[in-house]
């Protein structure tokens, strides 16, 4: 006697909406191949946000924060492209946890993956609070906070 079990008809998914907070420092392609790997696992979908931090007014400062976030929502898109995982990517202007925060909110995001630099010495005295940090503390949802290795 042999017993075959079926697969059920409908898995449960524990993500439906993942967005990973992109940044603009070296650990965004782990942060990004975090999220598409959990997406791909649970058919979740991915949002890729950049907020492109207004506090300095130059054009010249902009701009390049612009490029840089075009950069790295692009390095998700492509990341997921290699995996059949769907990305959907969003721009934003302002504080980036504030907007990181409202984003969330108002997609009904169900998992947030960031990126956070390793900062030592006296980085950890000059930077500010990184906004991986921000988003942890502040969002009511799970937050997945990936280093640069």
């Amino acid at each position: 006697m042999s017993i075959h079990a079926s697969p059920p008809s409908s898995s449960v998914s524990l993500f439906d909406r993942i967005c990973v907070v992109t940044t603009d420092d070296a650990a965004v392609d782990s942060a990004a191949e975090t999220a598409v790997s959990l997406a791909a696992g649970s058919r979740a979908d991915v949002h890729a946000l950049y907020v492109v931090d207004t506090a300095e007014h130059l054009d010249m400062v902009v701009e390049r924060r612009e490029q840089a976030g075009e950069a790295a929502v692009e390095s998700v898109e492509s990341i997921a492209d290699d995996r059949g995982v769907d990305v959907t990517k969003h721009f934003r202007y302002g504080t980036p946890h504030a907007e990181a925060i409202n984003y969330v909110e108002d997609h009904d995001i169900d998992l947030v993956v960031v990126a956070s630099p390793k900062h030592t010495g006296l980085e950890r005295v000059v930077k500010p609070t990184p906004v991986a940090d921000r988003l942890t503390s502040s969002l009511d949802v799970p937050v997945l906070v990936v280093g640069p290795e």
